[in-house]
């Protein structure tokens, strides 16, 4: 993918709203997108909306201004903004649209979510015993990892209290208090053992990236990221899949490896090469986890990496910088939107309180979905 650019970016503030619908938090980060690349709704050639809990969001049309374009209502689980970028990228090489937008949002009612495990191809008999619970989920493969891998709860302390520290710097962030790892880990635990204060919550936002073609970036914008891949891979047999309460007996590697690997094959770049990470922290350990299945270090390594700082805003690799699904909360339709706001001001070296010092050239985003997708995209400037 070499003909994509971002020209804007816009997010609403992720927290809990009030009555304030989702369709028009969606707008507004349409709107400050908008501003930001310098163009009106008008030249909007196709867009594409992703959301959980609205069942039309194209509908946000309606918002905006009817001009007719064509809007498609995507969803994927927590990949959701990851595919509304994907597809509106995918428009632009196919040559459907010269400009197109992506945008997510939601508003989630308080609480962990809930279901049918049928819904997902589980059987019914997951929610019967009560295993049906992500909290659950999160807790049994992180402490199997920890087990495996020589990792300690007091890791998982610090990579709440750095992203704690990063989304204090966030002004659009939902929780802006820092809390120290000691004071995490003697949280109540919720599922062992992951305490109250080691996961992510449903709440509310939306954000929104305008995408053009490369050629055309600079009639728009000189501070244009162009988007070098896009990759989305679902779970082979064997995998440890999202909400399943027992191992299966193949072992297969999370469909986030196959993910990381395509995205880095196209986009003719490694690891090493990138210069701040985005990665899906629903919880800490998913954190931890997810460095090593990125191919950001070997597993294990994660506890000397994260002692050392390596993972701040000021270390070689910095993870969640505007603190992640801890601090922001995850509205599931905007939450990869989010990301990539975050990597867009980074890389544009406008991120202030918690921006990256330079040079930086390559930024990185990654979410997992349930029951087992993995997406990830790299940025350049």
């Amino acid at each position: 993918m070499r003909n994509v650019s971002i020209i804007g970016v816009g997010l609403h503030p992720f927290g809990r709203f009030g009555d304030k619908p989702a369709l028009d938090m969606g707008a507004e980060a349409i709107r400050l997108a908008l501003a930001d690349a310098g163009i009106g709704w008008d030249q909007v050639q196709r867009g594409y909306a992703g959301s959980y809990e609205v069942s039309n969001p194209d509908a946000i049309v309606g918002k905006l201004g009817l001009t007719g374009i064509p809007f498609f209502g995507v969803f994927n689980g927590c990949a959701t903004g990851h595919t509304a970028l994907a597809e509106a990228a995918r428009s632009i090489e196919n040559g459907e649209a010269d400009i197109a937008v992506a945008v997510g949002f939601d508003k989630h009612p308080r609480g962990a979510f809930g279901g049918d495990p049928q819904a997902l191809g589980l059987p019914a008999w997951y929610g019967e015993t009560g295993l049906f619970l992500t909290t659950h989920f999160f807790g049994q493969k992180i402490n199997r990892y920890m087990h495996q891998h020589g990792i300690t709860a007091e890791t998982l302390g610090r990579v709440a209290e750095k992203n704690f520290r990063n989304g204090a710097r966030n002004v659009k962030a939902w929780r802006r208090k820092e809390m120290s790892a000691a004071d995490v880990v003697a949280a109540p635990y919720l599922n062992y053992p992951l305490t109250q204060y080691m996961y992510c919550a449903p709440n509310e936002g939306a954000a929104a990236v305008i995408l053009c073609r490369r050629d055309r970036a600079a009639e728009f914008s000189s501070r244009a990221v162009h988007v070098l891949a896009a990759e989305l891979r679902t779970r082979r047999f064997g995998a440890f899949e999202m909400q399943s309460p027992s191992l299966p007996a193949a072992a297969a590697p999370s469909p986030t490896v196959d993910a990381s690997r395509a995205a880095f094959e196209t986009a003719g770049l490694g690891p090493s090469d990138v210069d701040v990470v985005q990665l899906q922290d629903t919880d800490a350990g998913s954190e931890v986890i997810h460095l090593a299945e990125n191919g950001f270090c070997a597993d294990g390594e994660q506890e000397k990496l994260i002692a050392d700082g390596a993972t701040e805003i000021g270390g070689r690799l910095p993870v969640n910088t505007d603190g992640g699904l801890m601090a922001n909360g995850e509205p599931i339709g905007a939450s990869g939107l989010r990301q990539i706001h975050e990597i867009v001001v980074q890389l544009r070296g406008e991120a202030r309180d918690r921006q990256v010092p330079g040079p930086h050239r390559v930024g990185y985003t990654h979410l997992y979905g349930s029951p087992g997708t993995g997406a990830v995209t790299v940025l350049s400037v």
